[in-house]
């Protein structure tokens, strides 16, 4: 990719356009051109400011981004966190099992493990150690 081809790509993806109308004016690959953007931070709605991309998302202060990293979105862990608990209705959450306890009977929901078998750690431990039963 010559330093003209990104320049394009820089100044087309700061405009707005998608992948596949920059690869059909520079002759190249639409994965190229999203390669490019990806490793340059030039992906996702650029329409934002480039101000606010360089701001916490909770607390606002600014960000130090570092070349060659994952784009920053928070200035510390405890922002992060902060910021997802007062905004759960935006996890993607993929990985959500619906089950019925060995122990109790009572169905649950689980996320990220596809083989629990029981609704809470009191469960387990009366049907492992206490010969079943569950939560009376």
């Amino acid at each position: 990719m010559t330093e003209e081809q990104r320049n394009r790509i820089v100044s087309a993806r700061k405009n707005g356009m998608g992948y596949a109308k920059i690869a059909a004016e520079i002759g190249m690959t639409k994965n190229a051109v999203a390669a490019f953007c990806r490793r340059n931070a030039l992906t996702g709605n650029l329409s934002v400011s480039e101000d606010k991309r360089d701001l916490c998302r909770e607390c606002g202060k600014p960000l130090v981004q570092e070349d060659g990293m994952k784009t920053r979105v928070f200035c510390s862990s405890d922002c992060k966190t902060k910021w997802w608990r007062e905004h759960p209705e935006k996890m993607n959450h993929k990985a959500t099992y619906q089950f019925v306890c060995a122990a109790c009977g009572r169905p649950f929901e689980a996320y990220g493990n596809s083989k629990r078998k029981y609704c809470s750690h009191s469960c387990y431990i009366n049907a492992r150690f206490k010969g079943g039963g569950g939560h009376e």
